[in-house]
């Protein structure tokens, strides 16, 4: 299997530590608000990358759920993200974080994303980041300032790891944060911070540095290893998690232990609007609640996010949803057709041969638009009769997980409301007998372009 690796900025060959299990940690929600698509996104390659592992070992999935910590900005100041939506809905910050990780698991189950092995708390591991700042304190990565414990960046010579000399140096020179006047270097970061003098926070804990709160990085590190070890075989993620977030795990991490932190960095590109990127502090993003409201299925998206291949960026507009919408009920009928015309015999090598074609694209850096156009070739060939395709598909859908064998819906237009006004005002018309206003209201429907018939069952109404 071929895995393009962050770190090393090529495909490599991927095996993992232990013979029979692959660790995987994936960097989850912060529970502050709705995730995004472009949230989603994210975990639908890592469930694609999940379920093609398990091809061939089993896998120990962990996922954190950031619910402490998480500042609003990459300068280890302002608020805590869990406090502002605490502020923002009149509520508490764990009844926060409660109702928004229900609602990404909800999304993340209607995605058809595998649940992870483990899914860790932030705020149930403040003992293990702790020990683990404590551990760099006394090897000497540290320094204190009013405000917390950073990391000094200056005493770990890997800290380009994943960003490349040139690109750090950019960092360096103020494009990621405005220096403080108390930070050694402009690159150090919080790995404890001290709660405000002048308020108390809603989510703060004793430490041997005084009362406060984890930093962000910390977290990650601490959970990850405290589940998979000192060296884990994958850790995924958003892009933007490349310059700091998982460059500041890989400088804690290591400098702990002294061991390599992990050995493959896999990351998903961005799902972006013609205005730019989705982000939820701009105010512009979409949620999988937004996509329902307007008649899609979740799995409409997730078939969208499999025709782009997830280190390129994706373009979200209606008319890419409509047409990935369209392609799934297609292939769903194709799907279904197949299986009620499997009568005949199965040759195994023929359906071996179908899947081994698709198990060598998604293990060819899980190429998933290549995978699926397999998918459409098998079903519209004539290579494979009825029954072997739905053999196959069966294969196939076990990692795509588009339901494949779920019959079409029929999709009702929804009327526009001045057509909605009319009919409500014929059929008022036609109780009352009043059949001269009744003709005259079908006229001024068909005027605007629908046809109305009379049924014993009421008013049928099509588009013309």
């Amino acid at each position: 299997m071929q895995l393009y690796n962050t770190a090393t900025h090529r495909k490599e060959e991927f095996h993992p530590l232990t013979e029979k299990q692959v660790t995987m940690y994936c960097c989850g929600p912060t529970v502050y608000n709705y995730a995004h698509i472009g949230n989603m996104r994210t975990y639908i390659f890592e469930d694609l990358l999940g379920r093609t592992l398990r091809l061939h070992w089993s896998l120990k999935h962990v996922m954190n759920v950031t619910d402490v910590g998480h500042l609003v900005s990459d300068a280890d100041d302002g608020e805590d993200k869990m406090e502002l939506g605490a502020a923002r809905e009149g509520k508490s910050a764990w009844d926060i974080a409660k109702f928004y990780e229900q609602k990404f698991f909800a999304d993340y189950d209607a995605l058809h994303c595998t649940r992870p092995t483990v899914i860790s708390r932030a705020t149930a591991h403040i003992k293990q980041m702790i020990a683990l700042v404590k551990t760099l304190e006394e090897k000497g990565y540290t320094y204190r300032t009013s405000d917390g414990i950073y990391y000094d960046t200056s005493k770990f010579p890997r800290y380009d790891a994943l960003v490349g000399r040139s690109r750090l140096e950019g960092l360096k020179g103020g494009a990621r944060v405005e220096m403080s006047e108390e930070k050694k270097n402009p690159t150090d970061f919080a790995l404890w911070k001290f709660s405000p003098k002048d308020k108390k926070r809603q989510m703060e804990w004793d430490s041997p540095w005084g009362v406060g709160f984890p930093g962000w990085h910390i977290e990650c590190s601490a959970m990850a290893m405290e589940y998979l070890g000192p060296t884990i075989d994958i850790h995924c993620g958003g892009i933007d998690h490349v310059s700091v977030h998982h460059t500041n795990e890989i400088a804690q991490s290591e400098a702990a232990t002294g061991k390599p932190y992990v050995r493959f960095w896999v990351h998903g590109e961005f799902l972006v609007l013609r205005a730019g990127k989705m982000s939820k502090s701009g105010g512009t993003f979409v949620t999988l609640e937004t996509l329902r409201e307007k008649g899609y299925d979740p799995l409409d998206y997730r078939y969208l996010c499999l025709t782009a291949h997830y280190r390129t960026q994706l373009e979200f507009t209606y008319e890419s949803l409509d047409s990935a919408r369209k392609s799934l009920q297609t292939l769903r009928k194709e799907v279904l057709a197949a299986k009620a015309a499997a009568c005949a015999e199965i040759s195994a090598e023929k359906v071996n041969a179908a899947k081994a074609k698709f198990q060598a694209a998604m293990e060819d850096d899980l190429n998933a638009p290549k995978a699926l156009a397999v998918v459409w070739e098998v079903l519209r060939g004539a290579e494979l009769n009825a029954a072997e395709k739905t053999e196959f598909v069966k294969f196939a859908d076990s990692i795509l997980s588009l339901d494949l064998f779920r019959a079409p819906e029929e999709k009702t237009e929804k009327l526009p409301a001045e057509v909605e006004a009319i009919l409500q005002e014929r059929a008022a018309a036609r109780k009352a007998k009043d059949f001269k206003k009744s003709d005259e209201l079908r006229d001024k429907l068909a005027a605007l372009g629908y046809r109305v018939k009379d049924t014993p069952q009421g008013a049928q109404v099509e588009k013309i």
